[in-house]
């Protein structure tokens, strides 16, 4: 049985319900995104992730911050929607919301032994000197070539009437 909560908004903290598994020698993954439409792409990273350690906490971009760095029109799900979708997913434990438009205030409020990320932002991501303070390490994740929301909805938006 999981402990609540679960979800934990942008100005929570987290680090109640994190503890306890770090106090039992459980190590704490971390994954960031705006995981709109959530698609094989997106499980691929997660499911990664999950191998990582014992604990996987979801950074989900609120929808403030998608729309920040997407622009008009996004996300298309809200942040509640997706956030329940993601706690669906057995492999995820936690969701922490956050609304700046990058991951390193996230990172420094889950504190996580490991932080996973798309291999094609690199070692020196803007995350990585968060990541290096909280004493963890980066771990990077090569992106399923077919799978983005941004093509999905391209593609839907091709389909004829």
């Amino acid at each position: 049985m999981r402990r609540e909560p679960r979800l934990f908004g942008p100005r929570d903290d987290p680090s109640p319900a994190l503890d306890p598994h770090r106090r039992a020698g459980r190590s704490i993954v971390s994954v960031n995104g705006s995981f709109d439409l959530l698609h094989a792409g997106h499980l691929h990273i997660l499911a990664e992730a999950a191998r990582q350690g014992d604990v996987l906490v979801v950074g989900l971009n609120s929808d403030v911050s998608v729309r920040a760095y997407k622009g008009p029109g996004r996300p298309i799900m809200p942040e509640s929607e997706r956030a329940e979708i993601l706690l669906a997913l057995e492999m995820v434990d936690y969701v922490v919301l956050f609304d700046e438009p990058e991951c390193a205030a996230f990172v420094l409020r889950v504190r996580p032994d490991v932080h996973v990320n798309d291999a094609s932002y690199g070692e020196n991501c803007i995350e990585a000197p968060a990541v290096r303070a909280c004493g963890g390490r980066l771990h990077l994740v090569d992106k399923l070539p077919t799978a983005s929301t941004t093509d999905i909805l391209r593609r839907i938006k091709d389909l004829p009437a």
